[in-house]
């Protein structure tokens, strides 16, 4: 484990923000190709593909949202270096949840950079304290966190959602809007025919707003924050 140096480890959580922010961008960018793969995999009735494809989006949001999060500590972080710097053993409150969050987390990304930053910050506060956190101890890691690693299959009420506000954006008949076709959503929904949408224009999808705010994993009420990122996706189409 490298020794702490407050200087080096001030310009690593720099290169984290960068990179975390650039990490989004690429990753919100593909998001907008695979909603328009996604519409145009309705128009033409394959709505099981489009189904699970809605789902892998729907985790890549959750993956996105986790990435804003640890962007944030590393802000926070770097806002408070100095209380990283007091001759303390423990983390002060004002740093605990970035701190904790960010030894938890960060090597369940896919930027070194953030892997280096934590062992620094391990390097500052002990293994002791680093393995609390990764093992989330007494529940020391902000649910914020938390609740975006934990893998769970989408509700069917949010990929439908999701499916809706797709075809909305793209104006690509759905649901109501069409006749049954040949495939069928998986859990039983009936899928759509793209007899009537063949010509419909494409309207530019933009690209979802950040949020910060925690989607859980585990009922559709808890995933509000992915749902507001369609809602500003339709006031933008």
């Amino acid at each position: 484990m490298p020794r702490w140096n407050g200087a080096r480890t001030k310009i690593q959580l720099k290169l984290a923000i960068q990179r975390a922010r650039m990490l989004q961008e690429k990753k919100e960018s593909l998001a907008k190709q695979a909603r328009r793969e996604i519409a145009d995999l309705v128009q033409r009735g394959k709505m099981e593909t489009a189904h699970v494809k809605t789902e892998s989006l729907i985790m890549e949001d959750v993956h996105i949202e986790l990435l804003e999060l640890l962007e944030l500590y590393c802000e926070t972080l770097h806002a408070r270096f100095a209380l990283l710097e007091l001759n303390t053993t423990e983390p002060e409150d004002a740093v605990k949840e970035p701190l904790m969050g960010l030894l938890h987390a960060a090597h369940r990304t896919e930027l070194p950079e953030l892997h280096v930053l934590r062992d620094m910050l391990a390097a500052r506060y002990g293994a002791e304290l680093a393995q609390a956190a990764l093992d989330n101890a007494d529940e020391c890691v902000s649910p914020r966190v938390t609740k975006k690693l934990a893998f769970h299959m989408p509700p069917e009420e949010l990929v439908h959602a999701y499916l809706s506000e797709i075809c909305k954006a793209y104006e690509v008949p759905f649901g109501d809007d069409v006749e049954t076709g040949t495939e069928v959503v998986q859990g039983g929904n009936e899928g759509a025919t793209a007899t009537d949408a063949a010509d419909a224009p494409e309207k530019a999808a933009p690209s979802a707003p950040a949020d910060t705010s925690p989607p859980a994993a585990a009922a559709p009420s808890e995933w509000d924050a992915l749902m507001n990122r369609f809602a500003a996706l339709k006031k933008r189409s």
